[in-house]
């Protein structure tokens, strides 16, 4: 039986609307799904890159929540 094994990328727009791509692997197999549009593909390489792509031109999603939580407890 394959482990499914899953993350996740979630970025915000410029709006503060949080947008999420699931990265599921089974086995040497992945694919990325969009949570906010329901776009799906198969991603062999990269797809965390892939999915920050996607969020980036498909919802204009760049800001890394994150990060920007980093950035405000170092203040």
């Amino acid at each position: 039986m394959l482990e499914m094994d899953s993350s996740r990328v979630m970025r915000q727009d410029e709006d503060g609307r949080e947008h999420t791509v699931r990265v599921q692997r089974t086995g040497p197999r992945r694919v990325i799904t969009c949570d906010t549009c329901g776009w799906k593909k198969p991603a062999q390489f990269l797809p965390w890159l892939k999915a920050e792509e996607h969020l980036a031109e498909a919802h204009q999603a760049t800001v890394d929540p994150s990060e920007e939580a980093q950035e405000r407890s170092e203040k």
